[in-house]
């Protein structure tokens, strides 16, 4: 007999807070997982596409919507769900901590930050999600403008290097980081920094807000992942 597969979402959202890489997880009401926590999401609905659907979820669960949000992966493996065959379309969302209102979604019995070093008890593959897009978010540091999404419009070079060190749980060399960074250029024509840096220690804002469409192309499996240099 010919099964059609469910589809539905699942939304990693990654936050710096207390000095680490955080990311947040729902904790799943008994009877299906109990005492299991799994990431913000769910089936998608007819008539609502799944990046729809994932920025419905985003925003049930953080009071966010414009943040940067892309689609990571598609996981289809036919036992991932150990209840009905379900393909999920992952997504990462980065959002920063001040902006966010937590709200425990209806279906869910809690809703909370841990680490990405100290995760809870994952249902389904989430524990393959998370190492994926961890790794996916580590090597897009290389190339896109992406972690600007975790700051606040204006930042210092020293705070913007500590989040790249946080994401990549190592230190950067100083000098070379200032280095690669410290072009002054924003949609204003001028160098924006927090109040009492001197300019040379001021973080730059891009030309334009972090858009996953620019980096489509660059999309690859975790194999592919390379280092930074300016370590």
């Amino acid at each position: 007999m010919l099964i059609t597969p469910k589809v539905a979402v699942d939304v990693i959202i990654f936050t710096v807070r207390d000095e680490s890489l955080q990311v947040l997880f729902v904790e799943l009401k008994p009877p299906l997982h109990s005492r299991m926590w799994a990431f913000p999401g769910g089936l998608v609905p007819s008539g609502e596409s799944t990046e729809a659907a994932a920025t419905r979820c985003l925003f049930e669960t953080t009071g966010v919507k414009d943040v940067y949000l892309e689609q990571l992966y598609t996981f289809s493996h036919p036992s991932r769900d150990p209840h009905d065959h379900v393909v999920s379309v992952a997504y990462v969302a980065l959002v920063n901590r001040t902006r966010i209102d937590l709200r425990v979604p209806g279906k869910c019995a809690n809703i909370g930050w841990f680490s990405v070093a100290s995760p809870p008890p994952l249902a389904y593959d989430h524990t393959e999600m998370l190492e994926y897009a961890l790794q996916r978010l580590r090597w897009k540091l290389e190339y896109t403008n992406i972690v600007y999404s975790l700051l606040p419009r204006d930042f210092t070079l020293t705070e913007l290097q500590r989040v790249y060190e946080i994401i990549l749980g190592r230190a950067l060399d100083k000098r070379n980081f200032r280095k690669k960074n410290a072009e002054p250029r924003s949609a204003a024509g001028d160098a924006p920094g927090r109040q009492g840096g001197s300019p040379s220690s001021r973080a730059s804002i891009p030309l334009s807000e972090p858009n996953a469409d620019d980096y489509r192309s660059h999309l690859g499996r975790p194999e592919d992942f390379f280092s930074l240099d300016f370590v």
